[in-house]
């Protein structure tokens, strides 16, 4: 069964958990973010800025798990704008080092924020650290 990871985020305002675990050999985090603030409102910007909250907000829920952004397997990017993908790549490389994760972004024609320019799921692999 997996099990809700509490981090320093502001609880949903929506039926979801930012993070969630199941028991594997280690665990399996799976957690999907948008560009939310610090105060639990969204936090509008250019592509980079937003990126950047959202890859912030995916590293919290990752070390709150017991993990880093090494351990993250797969992305799932989402992007409302085709033209963003280049700003949102240079701010999404600058979280990962050495083997990069498995990653598929796919422009769709809207995000249910909104003005959210980006959203991100993330799957990580944390062996043996919960």
């Amino acid at each position: 069964m997996h099990k809700p990871i509490t981090s320093n985020l502001p609880a949903p305002s929506v039926p979801l958990n930012w993070a969630v675990t199941a028991p594997t050999d280690g665990q399996i985090l799976y957690t999907a973010h948008l560009s939310i603030g610090d105060d639990g409102q969204f936090s509008d910007g250019t592509i980079e800025e937003q990126t950047r909250r959202t890859m912030e907000n995916i590293k919290y829920s990752v070390e709150a798990a017991g993990g880093t952004m090494a351990d993250i397997t797969q992305c799932l990017i989402y992007l409302v704008d085709a033209a963003d993908a280049p700003g949102m790549n240079s701010v999404y490389a600058e979280y990962f080092e050495g083997v990069l994760p498995n990653r598929a972004t796919v422009v769709v024609a809207a995000i249910l924020v909104p003005e959210a320019k980006v959203e991100i799921v993330a799957y990580a692999h944390i062996a043996d650290k919960i």
